[in-house]
């Protein structure tokens, strides 16, 4: 009898294909900060960001990077049974700060031998050579992929949700990380205020001709204390209902290669400080619902993706044009004086 085969690439079965057993994320939180809120490309934050990041809060409670570890393999060894990890610093910007503190927390959070792989989460803006080189010699040892938050390629997009980069910062970070073929995936947002959906599907086009291995979908929750909190709640900004994340999400993987693995396509909000929209609280559900419409539709990733390669190259051709002709605002030299 014939395997089923799956509807798109999960992550789960990516990592089940490469190590040949389960393997868990260990969220590590290292409180790295971020150059959109110290005052070196910002103060405010992106008009989503939760002040506090969207870590475990680790790092603020005290708690060193192998005691985490430590904690994570613990739990996720008795829950799941499972005895591989990967060491996932998530909170901020996890490539910002001097490459011997980082050299040194990277080492900690892989001191162990369950640890096969480490993923980071950062900017596009906040990958200067030096730590690039660092993450390269990382990715002798074990497995390294590098998580960009690019959430859209559109310039104005970027300019409304105060991102700090354009997309010239984007393309050049993938090129230099994938000269030392570093694994990468890009975090996008679906709903992004004055985003259609057909521009959510030229920015998958551009992700997906930049050559990179992964992606995570994030449909755009609205939390409190926020800029975008206080949008909202003034009537200026209304975020998508389930039934439009849904096909907003189908769009968009239908244009991504098949082989693409898929890291995420729900978003995960904190119940006490989420404001809209409420129906992001049941992930389960919500995932459950979005998996029973792929069956519905008979839906498959890369569906689309070969009738568009050359749609595809050229989005990506003349956004990577703009690019060029924009000077590129990264801020390597505050985060490596040496580099």
């Amino acid at each position: 009898m014939s395997l089923k085969r799956p509807r798109y690439r999960s992550l789960s079965s990516w990592l089940k294909e490469k190590f040949g057993e389960q393997v868990r994320k260990i969220t590590l939180d290292a409180g790295l900060g971020c150059p959109n809120r110290d005052g070196t490309v910002g103060s405010l934050g992106c008009i989503y960001c939760n002040p506090r990041g969207s870590g475990t809060g680790a790092h603020q409670r005290g708690i060193p990077i192998p005691v985490q570890v430590d904690r994570g393999i613990e739990f996720f060894s008795r829950r799941y049974r499972c005895a591989k990890f990967i060491a996932y610093f998530q909170s901020f910007t996890n490539t910002y700060g001097e490459v011997e503190h980082l050299a040194r927390i990277y080492s900690q959070a892989t001191r162990r031998p369950e640890i096969v792989g480490l993923a980071l989460g950062t900017r596009p803006d906040c990958v200067p050579d030096r730590v690039l080189d660092l993450l390269e010699n990382e990715a002798d040892k074990r497995t390294v992929w590098i998580e960009f938050g690019l959430q859209s390629v559109h310039r104005d997009t970027l300019s409304l949700i105060r991102r700090g980069h354009g997309p010239e910062a984007f393309f050049d970070a993938i090129a230099r990380t994938r000269k030392r073929n570093l694994d990468v995936v890009v975090h996008l947002i679906l709903g992004l205020p004055g985003e259609s959906l057909e521009k959510m599907i030229e920015t998958a086009k551009a992700v997906s001709g930049a050559g990179v291995q992964g992606v995570k979908l994030h449909p755009l929750y609205v939390v409190n204390g926020t800029e975008l909190g206080r949008m909202y709640l003034a009537g200026s900004y209304r975020p998508m209902t389930e039934q439009e994340a849904v096909d907003a999400t189908l769009a968009v993987l239908e244009v991504l290669p098949e082989d693409m693995v898929i890291h995420r396509m729900t978003s995960d909000p904190h119940p006490e400080e989420l404001l809209a929209p409420k129906w992001m609280l049941d992930r389960r559900g919500v995932r459950l619902r979005l998996e029973r419409t792929m069956e519905d539709r008979d839906f498959r990733q890369g569906s689309r993706a070969n009738l568009i390669t050359e749609d595809r190259n050229s989005c990506v051709n003349a956004l990577a044009a703009e690019s060029e002709a924009t000077p590129i605002r990264s801020v390597a030299n505050r985060v490596d004086p040496a580099a």
